[in-house]
C-alpha cells in the first residue's frame, strides 16, 4: 500500500507540475476564473474523449453484450459496497454521525445478507446510498475547489477534489490494500470497465444538448459537486456522472 500510495503521490505532483506550466502559458486566454489552465483541460478532455471512442466504448458494448443484467448490476452494487468504507469515514470526518450509523448499516447488511454486496438489500430496507467523499470533506472543513482540472482517463475535477480522490483511492478504499498487484489491478479494470459500461449512451446526450461540450460538462461538473457539498439533489441526474468517474460512487 505505501509503494502505492508514494507512487500516485508522485504522478499527482508530476501532473500538477505540468498543468500549471500549461496553465501558466494559456492564462489570460479565457475569461472563466474557475478555469485558468482551459489550454490544457481542452486538450485532456479531447485525449479522455478519444480513448472512450477507440478504447473504452467498445470495451464497455463488448461487456454489456456477455454479461446479463443481474450479473451487470451485480457488479455495480459489489463496488458500490466497497465504496461504502469511503463513505463512512468522510460521514465521521465530517461529524454526520447519524449518516455514518445508517452507512455502517447498509454496508453490514449488504456485505453480508447482500452476499459480499453482490445484491443491493439495503435501500428497500430504509438504509439509502450516500455520496461522500474526501473532496467533500476538504470543502465542508473550509478548502476552495482551487481550478478545475480535467484529468487524463479520469475526467472532470478541481485540484481539491483530485486531492481529495488521491485520499480516497490510496488510503481509504479496501481495494488498497489488497496485498496481491494483479489482483488489485483487475478489480479496478473491472471497476472502470463497469463504470463505462454505466454510461453508455450518456455521451450522445451531451452531444445533443450542448453547443460547447466541454463547457457544458464543466458546468455539470460544478453544479453536481456544489449539490453533494451542500446535500442537495441534483435537477439534472441523467448527467450526473458524466465525465466525472473521479467523484462518482462506484469510481475507480
Amino acid at each position: 500500500m505505501n509503494r502505492n500510495f508514494f507512487r500516485l503521490c508522485t504522478v499527482m505532483a508530476a501532473m500538477v507540475s505540468i498543468v500549471l506550466l500549461d496553465g501558466c502559458a494559456s492564462m489570460g486566454m479565457n475569461s472563466d476564473p474557475r478555469d485558468p489552465f482551459e489550454g490544457f483541460n481542452r486538450t485532456s478532455y479531447n485525449f479522455n474523449q478519444g480513448m472512450d471512442k477507440a478504447v473504452f466504448h467498445p470495451i464497455s458494448r463488448f461487456y454489456q453484450a456477455i454479461t446479463p443484467d443481474f450479473v451487470d448490476q451485480g457488479v455495480s452494487n459489489f463496488f458500490s459496497n466497497i465504496n461504502d468504507v469511503v463513505v463512512i469515514v468522510n460521514d465521521i470526518l465530517q461529524f454526520k454521525l447519524n449518516q455514518a450509523i445508517s452507512d455502517l448499516s447498509r454496508l453490514v447488511v449488504n456485505s453480508t445478507l447482500g452476499l459480499a454486496g453482490f445484491f443491493d438489500v439495503s435501500t428497500p430496507m430504509g438504509l439509502p446510498k450516500h455520496n461522500e467523499d474526501f473532496g467533500q470533506t476538504l470543502a465542508k472543513w473550509g478548502f476552495g475547489s482551487g481550478p478545475y482540472l480535467v484529468v487524463p482517463f479520469l475526467g472532470s475535477s478541481t485540484i481539491r477534489d483530485a486531492a481529495g480522490y488521491g485520499v480516497d483511492s490510496a488510503l481509504l478504499s479496501p481495494v488498497a490494500y489488497v496485498p496481491e498487484a494483479a489482483h488489485q489491478a483487475g478489480l479496478l479494470s473491472m471497476n472502470y470497465i463497469d463504470f463505462k459500461a454505466d454510461l453508455q449512451g450518456t455521451g450522445n446526450l451531451v452531444t445533443e444538448a450542448a453547443l460547447d461540450e466541454y463547457e457544458f460538462t464543466k458546468s455539470a461538473y460544478f453544479n453536481r459537486r456544489e449539490n453533494m457539498i451542500n446535500d442537495r439533489e441534483s435537477g439534472a441526474a441523467e448527467f450526473e456522472d458524466f465525465e466525472d468517474p473521479i467523484t462518482s460512487p462506484e469510481s475507480p
